[in-house]
């Protein structure tokens, strides 16, 4: 199911990306919306995906999809 909505609280915008922690690692990882919902996992629409903050001393981890450009 590619129609999923935000995971964020009140947004109402489709997801678009999908995201993941790796807490021991202290890495956040935000790609394509993954194919199957993970509820381990977060929905987020464009806006949120772009905003995304870390806390301090954590990395976030962009991949991006082959034939684009940075």
């Amino acid at each position: 199911m590619l129609n999923r909505p935000c995971c964020r609280v009140t947004c109402s915008r489709p997801a678009v990306a999908t995201l993941t922690y790796d807490y021991g690692d202290r890495m956040a990882v935000i790609g394509p919306l993954s194919v199957v919902a993970d509820p381990h996992a977060y929905d987020l629409c464009q806006l949120h995906a772009e905003r995304l903050k870390v806390p301090d001393g954590w990395t976030i981890i962009r991949p991006v999809p082959l034939g684009h450009d940075i």
